[in-house]
């Protein structure tokens, strides 16, 4: 074996190492990447000749969490691991946009990227790795690829900047996002942070890339190594320059004449295409088919071109708009009257539906992965279906696309929504794109902005989005910065850049950049750009709702809360849940108990609101501390020779002696009460070591005139006090702490 080391030293003092030659060596390309206890395996594999249809990059990346890695047994039935989590397809996704870029456009092979978590120590982040991973299989292998590349987590803690910080480190931040590059450019930015100016974003970039080109340099000496600094040759494309020249003089001045129209997406759309269909005419009918491939190539190239001239020497865009305009934006709110909370919002041609659900701590998401365990509160999904675009197509369920736009909208909206004691609600916010021509993700979160308040979440501040995009000539000598990019500015542009904010900061971001040298003036001027937009779109919001519903409405299910000792807990649950079940059977409600610290945290949930009464009344009853000197209402559950057993609380009994029924000598306890009948009792005495309670009918009657207390009997030697259970209680004592449970609607 020809195994090489190589080690990455970060400023603190901690390693990366990259090992290859051991794991994996009949792929293309593999590597093992270890942080602390922490490896990754990543293999890389090509095929040798690209299919004859392609004529794009057909790259698979796949990033996979093994439970063993943690030494845990995967959840479900089968007890293995199944299809990809969010969370993994999310990773998968970091890595796919910035090796993307980097491989030569005209070689169309496929390529396919595994990256594995094979061994994870608990508090070490693995997906600031995989991208490093990926990259050194890359590098170590003969695909062609313009890299190395390498991604790292750049955090904020208490004010200083931190490279790859680990889960507790990153509880504390307030700034995470994780940075993608090569030695010489940013490729890729993704992340959240909790309202920070553009400044801070920017040089929390410049910090990442410092540390990547470490990186990278490492990676290049590895290369070299390891024999693969030359890679494979490769001939995946036929080209005519005669046919090139003919689509040029044919297309470009009518393409431009299309671009300047500035007719909507679905006009314009179907111009080219005949435009491009009329350019076939011209060829032979006999070579049409041959040619397609070529001619589809050539004429993309000229309308490409052709739209970027037009932005770049006379400041106009595909819509008639110049470069910091934003397109026509109505809201409206409610619009859904059985949802909870519902909002439209359409910015030209893209609209999305929202919906805001509210439900109890038994709807949060559960998550369990590998490293992360627990429950979600707020969760946020992103449906795009075919005929958002026109497509006529099926829908085959959730993408990656949808996994990850439904990410970046959660993101940007997580830390404006209130959560735990603030907030009781399990929220659920789901966006349907009816539209879309650009930036629908960041339809999303301006219309979850609207829904949230149209239900009556108190959301800290509102929140906007604006996707920027840009369009340089060779060199970036000239660039120009598009506020509100449509989807053919995206594709054909050469970033796409979504920010979203408060009035006050940055919450989320994500940048995918498509061209070399882009300097940091060109993304300042972005940034701030992009604040000016967000503030627009801001205020076209607020035209329509400017703050959270002072209630919520009358259909939504509402939430009593109240505190109890945690001591009483398994009073309410009861043996088996059998307590529990039959207050939420009798009373029609849902209820949930949460034990934090020495409390228990109580939310009742229902529609019903004599249903939540008597649910709650039942609990503070089981949970109150009766009081010498109260007056209880109970009922007879047994009665002895010496007197009766009454409940006065839920499940708490005391002893009504039959010498204190009533005033006259009673000769026998059913003369005067009967099981199951209810009684008024007082209660006299609690003893202070076993807690049983001695109650009396007869203190609550008034005295008769003249009344003689009778003479009592002396007690025989020995007495008959333990066997008579005079002053007594029987029956359940849980729960006797004192204090009581504070209490609050929502």
């Amino acid at each position: 074996m020809n195994i090489i080391n190589k080690v990455i030293s970060l400023n603190d003092g901690r390693t990366i190492e990259i090992e290859t030659g051991k794991l994996a060596k009949q792929a293309d390309g593999s590597v093992v990447v270890k942080m602390g206890g922490t490896m990754l395996l990543a293999a890389v594999t090509c095929a040798k000749e690209a299919k004859p249809e392609a004529d794009f990059m057909p790259l698979s990346v796949d990033y996979k969490e093994k439970f063993a890695a943690a030494g845990r047994y995967p959840g479900g039935f089968l007890k293995r691991e199944g299809r990809p989590s969010d969370y993994e397809i999310l990773v998968s996704r970091l890595i796919d946009r910035a090796l993307r870029p980097l491989f030569p456009d005209d070689f169309h092979a496929e390529v396919f990227v595994n990256v594995f978590l094979i061994s994870a120590e608990k508090d070490i982040m693995p997906d600031a790795l995989a991208g490093l991973a990926a990259s050194a299989a890359l590098a170590v292998s003969d695909i062609p690829f313009n890299g190395p590349i390498s991604e790292v987590r750049v955090g904020r803690v208490n004010g200083e900047f931190v490279i790859n910080p680990s889960f507790s480190q990153l509880e504390e931040a307030d700034l995470d996002i994780m940075v993608g590059a090569t030695y010489d450019n940013i490729m890729m930015v993704e992340g959240e942070m909790k309202e920070v100016s553009e400044t801070v974003m920017l040089d929390a970039i410049k910090f990442a890339h410092k540390e990547i080109k470490k990186h990278c340099k490492v990676q290049m000496e590895l290369m070299e190594e390891s024999g693969k600094t030359v890679k494979r040759e490769y001939s995946h494309e036929e080209n005519d320059e005669e046919i090139r020249k003919a689509v040029e003089s044919f297309c470009y001045e009518r393409c431009y004449a299309i671009a300047r129209s500035g007719e909507d997406k679905h006009t314009r759309s179907d111009a080219f295409e005949a435009l491009k269909e009329e350019f076939m005419q011209t060829i032979p009918e006999a070579e049409r088919e041959e040619k397609a491939m070529m001619v589809s190539r050539y004429y993309h190239d000229v309308e490409k071109r052709a739209m970027r001239r037009m932005i770049l020497d006379e400041g106009i865009r595909l819509d008639g708009r110049s470069t910091s305009d934003i397109r026509p934006i109505w809201c409206e709110i409610d619009y859904l009257p059985m949802a909870h909370g519902s909002a439209i919002f359409t910015r030209g041609e893209t609209q999305s539906l929202t919906t805001v659900t509210m439900g109890t701590k038994l709807d949060m998401k559960e998550m369990d992965e590998v490293l992360i365990q627990g429950t979600e509160q707020f969760v946020l999904h992103y449906n795009f279906p075919p005929f958002s675009t026109g497509e006529a197509r099926p829908s085959r369920g959730i993408g990656r696309r949808e996994i990850g736009h439904g990410n970046l909208a959660h993101r940007a909206l997580k830390s404006m929504v209130p959560v735990g004691q603030e907030n009781p609600y399990a929220i659920r916010v789901v966006s349907d794109i009816l539209e879309s021509n650009g930036s629908s993700s960041m339809a999303t979160v301006c219309a979850g902005t609207l829904a949230l308040m149209d239900a009556g979440i108190k959301i800290k501040k509102p929140v906007s989005g604006i996707a920027m995009g840009l369009i340089t000539d060779q060199g970036n000598k000239k660039f120009a910065v598009l506020s509100d990019i449509l989807g053919d500015e995206d594709h054909l542009g050469d970033m796409d850049f979504k920010v979203t904010g408060t009035r006050d900061g940055i919450t989320a971001t994500q940048m995918d950049i498509k061209v070399d040298g882009l300097p940091y003036k060109v993304l300042e001027q972005a940034l701030e750009q992009a604040r000016q937009g967000r503030l627009h779109i801001m205020n076209e919001m607020m035209k329509t709702i400017s703050e959270p519903r002072a209630e919520y409405k009358p259909h939504v299910p509402r939430i009593v809360q109240i505190t109890i000792p945690n001591t009483f807990i398994g009073a309410v649950i009861g043996t088996g849940g059998k307590v529990i079940q039959e207050i939420q059977k009798t009373t029609g409600t849902t209820i949930t108990i949460t034990e934090e610290g020495e409390f228990g945290i109580v939310d009742i949930f229902g529609e019903n609101k004599e249903g939540m009464d008597a649910a709650l009344a039942t609990i503070k009853a089981i949970t109150t501390v009766p009081e010498v000197g109260e007056v209880y209402t109970g009922k007879v559950v047994s009665i002895l020779e010496f007197g009766a057993f009454i409940e006065i609380l839920p499940g708490k009994e005391g002893l009504l002696h039959i010498s204190e029924l009533d005033w006259k000598k009673v000769e026998k306890v059913e003369d005067v009460v009967k099981v199951g009948e209810e009684v008024t009792v007082k209660l006299l005495e609690v003893d202070e070591r076993s807690g049983k309670m001695r109650l009396s009918r007869k203190a609550l009657i008034e005295k008769p005139e003249g009344y003689v207390e009778p003479e009592r009997k002396p007690r025989p030697a020995g007495g008959d006090r333990d066997r008579n259970n005079r002053g007594f209680s029987r029956g359940n004592d849980r729960g006797n702490s004192r204090g009581r449970g504070g209490e609050h609607r929502r």
